[in-house]
């Protein structure tokens, strides 16, 4: 499969992934690119004891978490510097401007809040739960992608879950 091929193969697989962690339609577009670029450069070292589709998934969330943490960095800085300099140009990663393709208007808000607090999980919880409850995978397959046992998978799940649950009983007493 030369590279083209792989592309349109696996692109809505890496796009939807990516969009799952920055939930903006550019932002997932640009880590997908990233994704490609990484894989183009990559592939001839590519080991065969693993899935392509697990590789690809790894790249993904590597990337994705990536930029989730320059964008923060930038944020920091930009609040720095405001306390120093009139403009600054802040990024900002604004989740009330939610752009997921699929979500139904009426839903949007609590998807929204839902979000926002899986976002705040830890990135290994945070990942086990959208490969688990979004991407639909297999525990195996979450052990494989985030080279772990499926103990260690499950336990990460069952974590986020009740992280979860804790953080919406909270909001749900702040209303």
């Amino acid at each position: 499969m030369n590279f083209e091929e792989l592309y349109h193969a696996h692109k809505d697989l890496v796009y939807n992934l990516a969009l799952q962690y920055v939930q903006n339609t550019e932002d997932a577009e640009e880590i997908t690119q990233d994704v490609f670029l990484s894989i183009h450069q990559s592939i001839e070292g590519f080991q065969q004891n693993a899935k392509l589709s697990t590789w690809m998934y790894r790249i993904t969330i590597n990337k994705s978490l990536d930029y989730i943490k320059a964008k923060k960095r930038k944020k920091r800085l930009g609040i720095f510097s405001s306390l120093f300099f009139e403009d600054t140009g802040t990024i900002r990663h604004d989740i009330k401007s939610f752009d997921h393709p699929g979500v139904l208007l009426e839903n949007k808000e609590s998807l929204v809040a839902l979000f926002v607090l899986i976002n705040d999980l830890p990135e290994n919880q945070r990942t086990a739960l959208i490969l688990s409850k979004i991407e639909h995978k297999s525990l195996a397959e979450i052990a494989e992608i985030m080279e772990l046992s499926s103990k260690a998978a499950e336990s990460l799940i069952q974590r986020a879950k009740v992280a979860l649950l804790k953080k919406l009983k909270q909001n749900e007493g702040n209303r």
